[in-house]
């Protein structure tokens, strides 16, 4: 797929340009994000805030889903429904969100072609500089079709 995910939702996502967030990979339903550690990002305790880390995960998400449907963007729309985030440490510095997609591209694609509403779900680990995990997300998405 010729489709650059990362700087499609850089320019589709103006939140996560304005946090800084760039992307290392996304390919074959996984992708990578980083969100640089900036003081304007820290919350009360000298970390990233919860909405940042928040967003850096999401945004992997969003762009591991896009490597194995963005193809279906002529006919479909990927919409975010729902989250389950769980804050495990204090994260410090450069944080990186790693996403992988949990269902078969197939599968999805054989429900949106039956015209039903797919949903799936992409499991995101965040670590902090240390490669240690900070926080864990689950994003369950759709594929709504176009009407």
């Amino acid at each position: 797929m010729s489709l650059d995910v990362g700087d499609l939702l850089l320019q589709t996502v103006p939140f996560a340009r304005t946090l800084g967030i760039t992307f290392d990979s996304a390919a074959d339903g996984r992708a990578v994000c980083r969100l640089p550690d900036r003081s304007d990002l820290h919350n009360h305790v000298g970390g990233p805030h919860a909405g940042a880390l928040f967003t850096l995960a999401e945004s992997a998400s969003g762009a591991a889903m896009l490597t194995a449907f963005g193809d279906q963007l002529n006919r479909a729309v990927p919409l975010a429904t729902a989250s389950t985030v769980r804050y495990l440490k204090l994260a410090k510095g450069e944080i990186v969100a790693s996403a992988r997609l949990l269902a078969a591209r197939e599968e999805v694609v054989g429900r949106l072609d039956a015209g039903e509403r797919p949903e799936f779900d992409v499991e995101v680990e965040v670590r902090n500089e240390e490669g240690t995990v900070v926080a864990t997300l689950t994003v369950s998405w759709t594929l709504r079709p176009s009407r």
